[in-house]
């Protein structure tokens, strides 16, 4: 079965174009002008990627997005933003909101259903290594490689396919600084199409699910200058120091926490 991306985009020929052209590499496209009946329509049938404009009638791509995040049912379905809004501060703005990506205004269908297919590739789960149990159990965090699943405090967080991968690629090395660059070579995987700052709108947003107090962060740390760190907390005196994954195993060397 082919994935379903529903396209959002008030400009009659771009938006055939772009059905075509995703019709073409073999996705099934719901073509929408308006925002109109896309929530329920999605609610129904679950698609695979929204591909939204922001500058629309009858609604606005940036509030159906912040929307899509906040539904249960849909917050974790990626999202791609395909705008003529073309300033830093649109695209970080877009980005905060909990987008994918954001390409701009003219683009070149190449670039677009390369951007696609690494957005969706980002979905796909995480591969286990012989060393790297597929659940993290790190003080109050648990994260689920299998099922792309965050808790925290017991509670399920949810997540979008980008910061899940961040999340799980710093927690499976921890104690390592990454720069942006890497993390967007080993995340993001096309680097050519994101830039370093979404590597810190990420952050930011990973921040605001997993701790405490973002502002003063205990697992996900700055090394200014360089990236981004992801620190175990101290080990309380007399404990175990083991870290169980989903078999009961410790998940490594470093990986051995209990809450302070």
């Amino acid at each position: 079965m082919s994935q379903v991306v529903f396209v959002l985009e008030d400009d009659a020929d771009i938006r055939r174009l772009v059905q075509f052209q995703l019709e073409g590499a073999g996705y099934t496209v719901k073509a929408y002008a308006m925002v109109g009946s896309i929530v329920q329509d999605a609610e129904r049938q679950r698609p695979s990627l929204f591909l939204l404009d922001i500058m629309v009638p009858g609604g606005d791509g940036l509030e159906l997005c912040r929307r899509l995040r906040q539904n249960t049912t849909l917050a974790s379905v990626p999202i791609i933003f395909l705008t003529a809004r073309a300033a830093e501060n649109d695209r970080v703005h877009g980005l905060e909101l909990g987008a994918d990506d954001y390409i701009t205004k003219p683009f070149a269908m190449r670039e677009l259903l390369a951007r696609v297919k690494a957005v969706l590739r980002r979905f796909e789960r995480p591969v286990e290594t012989a060393d790297s149990p597929s659940v993290l159990i790190i003080d109050r965090l648990e994260i689920d490689g299998n099922s792309m699943q965050l808790r925290v405090n017991h509670e399920l967080v949810t997540t979008t396919a980008t910061e899940f991968r961040l999340l799980d690629y710093l927690a499976r090395h921890p104690g390592r600084v990454f720069s942006r660059d890497h993390l967007l070579d080993a995340v993001w995987g096309d680097a050519r199409f994101v830039t370093p700052r979404s590597v810190d709108v990420y952050v930011r947003r990973i921040r605001e699910k997993i701790e405490v107090d973002p502002d003063t962060p205990r697992f996900l740390k700055t090394m200014r200058g360089a990236g981004y760190r992801f620190d175990l907390p101290r080990v309380k005196e007399g404990s175990t120091g083991a870290v169980p994954g989903s078999s009961g195993s410790p998940v490594g060397p470093a990986a051995t926490t209990v809450t302070e």
